[in-house]
């Protein structure tokens, strides 16, 4: 469906007209390019700070939000568990979903019931509030909190290992299931370079540990726009 083709979008698609086609110098400033990047190279790049979680509340990043389509009445949740459903559920009105089935790679569990699954924003609120975020204005955190231009930033997965994660970052905190570790961490890497966002020294070291031992893992981002 439209909600899968649009969220596995690097970044953005622009629509042209003959009747307003860019310059060729325009079209460029406009494409965002995509960065391939072993994983740990990728980790390289990530400034190193310490964080400040000063006057951060879970309100300050808007969401859940009319997400990609406003007028299929779904929220960002809802358009994500679309998403990645592997098995595609029913849609009642009000975006009630019934049936399919899910895969969440965190734990490596089959969930076939809708409510039974979170949406974990891959670099949780908080982390990413300490990390920089903090800075940006309310439209900008509202973009990373209902973020679908990455299939990274946003994942399904079963409630308890999102409690469980809570706040987190990798060097205090890995998905329960091993296999799923090298992913995990490239996604962490990739949304922290999208948007920009520090680590801190612990997160760091812990990172470049992993990133040896995860040897054959790439990161794909694009610079949020």
């Amino acid at each position: 469906m439209i909600i899968n083709l649009l969220r596995g979008a690097a970044a953005f698609c622009l629509a042209l007209t003959p009747l307003a086609l860019p310059t060729p110098a325009a079209a460029t400033a406009l494409v965002t390019v995509p960065e391939v990047l072993p994983l740990e190279d990728a980790v390289g790049k990530l400034p190193v700070a310490e964080e400040d979680r000063t006057g951060y509340t879970r309100d300050s990043f808007k969401h859940w939000n009319t997400g990609l389509d406003a007028a299929d009445g779904c929220d960002t949740r809802d358009e994500v568990l679309l998403a990645e459903a592997v098995q595609e559920p029913a849609v009642a009105a009000g975006c009630k979903l019934s049936g399919g089935k899910w895969d969440s790679y965190y734990d490596g569990v089959e969930v076939g019931e809708a409510d039974n699954l979170g949406i974990d924003h891959t670099v949780p609120l908080a982390e990413a509030w300490e990390s920089g975020a903090g800075t940006w204005d309310a439209e900008r955190r509202e973009a990373y909190a209902n973020d679908q231009g990455a299939a990274a930033s946003l994942v399904a997965v079963t409630a308890r290992t999102i409690r469980s994660k809570a706040d987190q970052d990798p060097a205090t905190w890995m998905p329960p299931l091993p296999d799923a570790h090298c992913r995990y961490v490239g996604e962490w890497t990739a949304t922290k370079l999208r948007w920009g966002l520090t680590v801190d020294p612990a997160e760091s070291e812990a990172l470049k540990v992993y990133a040896e031992a995860c040897e054959t893992t790439v990161v794909h981002y694009n610079p949020a726009p």
